[in-house]
């Protein structure tokens, strides 16, 4: 297929770690590229989400989120730290966010040079299957940049040569991905649609079958 699947995807998100798999599965099986669009957390984008946020939203989004890396058979824990600091209880956030906007601008980094998807599969893997803990010390995150086929010291040159042009990237996706319809992550955009949530990886596939005039085979049930 010569139309590509725009990914919009957040390294914080435990949904977007949750969609890679089957994000690359969907990409071979459909001869697809998929256009890595890489966006701040929403505690960065949209800091009022939480200052507004339902007092339960949080202990059931803990548990859905763990429910859903152990539905898909994927090893799961919340990064530690945290690429956000933000007061569990509270949910106020600190005003500056040094590892969220490191990650980001890396994933800015790592997409211009052609391979955004393996950085975010490897770095993704690296906060949220729960072996590693101090993921930003020492070489965890060279290792992970390097399996991705990209060197770490080389993007953070990059990065801080030009910090404000890879925050407007950032910010620019924010935008792109307000436009394609939605706000949260990750959302996939094939052909101007939207599909929110890695729960909707499976109608992105429906809707990419009948394109290409596979049979789908009806649910029993």
């Amino acid at each position: 297929m010569n139309e590509p699947v725009t990914v919009f995807w957040s390294f914080r998100s435990p949904y977007s770690y949750i969609a890679l798999p089957r994000l690359l599965a969907l990409s071979k099986k459909f001869d697809v590229t998929l256009d890595m669009r890489i966006v701040h957390p929403a505690a960065l984008r949209n800091p009022d989400y939480f200052r507004t946020m339902n007092s339960i939203a949080r202990p059931y989004f803990l548990l859905d989120s763990a429910r859903a890396a152990a539905f898909h058979g994927l090893p799961f824990r919340r990064p530690l730290p945290d690429p956000v600091t933000q007061d569990p209880v509270t949910l106020a956030l600190a005003p500056e966010q040094p590892l969220a906007r490191r990650l980001g601008r890396l994933g800015i980094a790592a997409t211009e040079r052609g391979r955004g998807f393996a950085f975010c599969l490897e770095v993704s893997r690296l906060l949220w299957d729960g072996q590693t803990s101090g993921w930003n010390e020492g070489g965890h995150l060279a290792q992970a940049t390097l399996r991705a086929g990209l060197d770490l010291v080389q993007l953070e040159s990059a990065v801080n040569a030009d910090p404000a042009g890879h925050e407007k990237a950032l910010a620019l996706n924010d935008q792109a991905l307000r436009t394609a319809g939605h706000w949260g992550v990750p959302t996939m955009v094939y052909k101007g649609e939207p599909f929110f949530g890695q729960d909707r990886i499976e109608m992105l596939i429906w809707r990419l079958e009948a394109e290409a005039g596979m049979e789908t085979v009806p649910d029993a049930t």
